[in-house]
C-alpha cells in the first residue's frame, strides 16, 4: 500500500464530508483520496503521484 496514494474501497460508497454534504459513488471500487491535493475530492484524481516535467527528454527519464 502507498501511504501517499488513494484507499481502494468497493463501492458504491457514500462519504460524509466535514461540512456534512454527502459525497456518492455507485462504481463497484471507488479510490478515495488520502493526500487531499485531488481537485475531485473526495475521490482520487492521481495527483499524489510525481509529475515528470514535459520537456524532459526519453533518455533522461531512463537514467534515474
Amino acid at each position: 500500500m502507498d501511504p501517499h496514494g488513494p484507499v481502494l474501497v468497493e463501492g458504491p460508497v457514500e462519504i460524509v464530508l466535514d461540512d456534512g454534504t454527502v459525497a456518492r459513488s455507485d462504481r463497484f471500487m471507488v479510490a478515495v483520496c488520502t493526500c487531499l491535493r485531488s481537485r475531485t475530492y473526495p475521490w482520487c484524481d492521481t495527483s499524489h503521484r510525481p509529475r515528470e516535467r514535459a520537456d524532459a527528454s526519453p533518455e533522461n527519464r531512463n537514467s534515474r
